[in-house]
C-alpha cells in the first residue's frame, strides 16, 4: 500500500502572532494562528505543524495556551515544537492536544533527551527538526540552532542518523539556505539526507512555484511543508493536491 503524500502548513509563532520571513529574519505578521489553523484545516490540510520559533532564543517553554486553542480548532494531526526540553514538557503538550512533538535545539545539546522521549511516549509522536544549511562538513550540510542563528559544526547526516538509532519517528528537514525564498526545496539535501533515513522525510524551506512540490516528492519527501505560500494565499493546499494526483501521486483529497 502506498502511503498518501502529506501537505503541511507551517505556523511560525512568535509573540503571540504567526510571522514569516526569509531566511528567519525580516518577520512579517502572518495573522492569528488560531484563525490560520482551523482554515487550513477547513481547506484539507493532512496536518499542522506549530512551531514557536523564539522559545529557544528566549529561553522559554512553548506557548500552552495557543496549542490548546488551535487543538481546539483543528481535527487533523498537530505537530508542536519549541522549547521543549524534556519529556515532561512532552507530555504537557500531548495532554493539550499535539499529537506530535518536535525537537531541535535540546536534542543536539543533549542527545539523550530523544531515548527519554521515545521510551516514554513512543518514536510515532517525535520529529526531529533539522535545520541545515551549506557547511563545511563531512556531508556538505551543517545543523544549524535557534531558529538558523547559530552554527553547530554538527554533520546533517550524522546527526540524523544517531537520532533515528536514538528513536526518532521523522525528520523534518528544513533547508535554511532556501528557507522563505520561495526559489524551490533544497533537492540536493533532500536527496542527500534521504540515503541515509529510513523513516519519513518532511521537506521544508523553498516552496514557490506549484510545480516544487512535486519535485521535492521526487527527491525523496514523504511530506511537504510550506509557510509563506499558503500564508499569502499564493497557493491554496486544495491546488497542490490537484497538481500532485495529476503528476501520479497519491494524496488525500
Amino acid at each position: 500500500m502506498t502511503l498518501a503524500k502529506r501537505i503541511i502548513p507551517c505556523l511560525d509563532v512568535s509573540g503571540g502572532r504567526v510571522v514569516k520571513g526569509v531566511n528567519f529574519v525580516n518577520l512579517v505578521d502572518a495573522g492569528d494562528p488560531v484563525e490560520l489553523a482551523k482554515r487550513y484545516g477547513e481547506e484539507g490540510a493532512d496536518e499542522l505543524t506549530f512551531l514557536d520559533i523564539s522559545a529557544s532564543v528566549e529561553d522559554r517553554k512553548t506557548t500552552i495556551d495557543i496549542v490548546r486553542q488551535t487543538a481546539e480548532q483543528v481535527f487533523i494531526p498537530l505537530t508542536v515544537g519549541g522549547g521543549i526540553r524534556s519529556a515532561d514538557d512532552v507530555n504537557i503538550l500531548l495532554r493539550n492536544g499535539a499529537d506530535k512533538i518536535s525537537i531541535n535545539t535540546a536534542a543536539i545539546a543533549r542527545p539523550q533527551l530523544i531515548n527519554e522521549i521515545a521510551d516514554r511516549f513512543g518514536n510515532q509522536v517525535l520529529v526531529l527538526s533539522v535545520d541545515a544549511r551549506r557547511g563545511r562538513t563531512a556531508s556538505g550540510f551543517e545543523v544549524t540552532t535557534h531558529g538558523g542563528r547559530q552554527g553547530t559544526d554538527l554533520d546533517a547526516l550524522a546527526w540524523v542518523e544517531d537520532a533515528i538509532a536514538r528513536g526518532v519517528g521523522e525528520i523534518l528537514l528544513n533547508s535554511m539556505d532556501a528557507d522563505g525564498t520561495r526559489a524551490g526545496y533544497d533537492l540536493e539535501m533532500i536527496r542527500t539526507v534521504r540515503a541515509v533515513a529510513s523513516v519519513p522525510i518532511i521537506a521544508s524551506g523553498g516552496a514557490g512555484a506549484i510545480e516544487d512540490f512535486a519535485s521535492a516528492l521526487g527527491a525523496g519527501a514523504d511530506a511537504l511543508l510550506a509557510a509563506s505560500i499558503f500564508h499569502f494565499g499564493i497557493h491554496r493546499i486544495s491546488d497542490v493536491k490537484r497538481y500532485l494526483a495529476l503528476q501520479g501521486y497519491p494524496v488525500r483529497q
